[in-house]
């Protein structure tokens, strides 16, 4: 005769992996994912309520994984072991998304680009400028987020994106940020730093293909409106 479990949660973790193993992620609640994610870091406590207060502090599921480990940690219940999960996927997810693109060409594959984009940024609730550098075949390289903060001419130095594309033998580059405001419409300071990155990668004979604002819902592309060709007619002017 078995020994019955004296665990509460037990069975109902069970069921959960199983309807996982059985049919997917779908038709889960957002609160279910949590809780999944959660009994990896603690596979003998019953997760269903703190997984219920995660969703009801960060709202959606995308802002549970882009939240800092410091952030997660003032859910009470919450700490360094318990959100391995949550942490864990989130990494996962951003190195698989990053590899799948290394090798393409994002001229052409534009749509696993944006999907790239939109995954690593979107959330985010600090602006960060991401560089995808490109070999003369237009193949990606590498992709790295060299600024976070509030981008500002003072804050991203054209000198390091040329650094770093020397130092990923880059011959062109597509950058992109995120607006945590959600509107992906270009600032006046946006313009400016694309302007002064043009200008410094034509000086090293680097090409710039793009610029992507990312938006909550939707995208900006500097290139699609005619401001990267505008930009190098003014470079060739001078």
């Amino acid at each position: 005769m078995g020994i019955p479990s004296t665990n509460k949660g037990e069975g109902h973790r069970s069921r959960l992996r199983e309807r996982f193993l059985s049919g997917g992620i779908e038709g889960f609640h957002d609160y279910e994912v949590v809780e999944l994610l959660l009994t990896l870091g603690t596979p003998r406590k019953d997760c269903k309520q703190l997984a219920k207060a995660v969703l009801k502090e960060f709202k959606t599921l995308p802002l549970v994984f882009e939240a800092a480990p410091s952030e997660l940690e003032r859910v009470k219940g919450l700490g360094p072991k318990n959100i391995f999960g949550i942490r864990l996927i989130k990494a996962v997810a951003d190195r698989y998304l990053q590899k799948k693109i290394i090798g393409t060409n994002p001229l052409r594959n534009a749509r696993e680009v944006l999907a790239y984009l939109n995954h690593f940024l979107k959330d985010r609730h600090r602006e960060c400028f991401l560089v995808i550098f490109l070999d003369a075949k237009n193949k990606v390289k590498k992709t790295e987020i060299l600024f976070e903060g509030t981008l500002t001419s003072s804050a991203v130095y054209p000198r390091e994106v040329v650094r770093a594309a020397l130092n990923h033998h880059a011959a062109a580059l597509i950058f992109a940020h995120n607006h945590p405001s959600g509107d992906a419409h270009p600032s006046k300071e946006d313009i400016a730093i694309t302007r002064q990155l043009v200008f410094a990668c034509r000086v090293m004979g680097l090409t710039v293909h793009e610029h992507l604002i990312v938006g909550q819902e939707n995208y900006y592309s500097f290139s699609d409106q005619g401001h990267i060709a505008q930009m190098n007619m003014e470079f060739n002017s001078v």
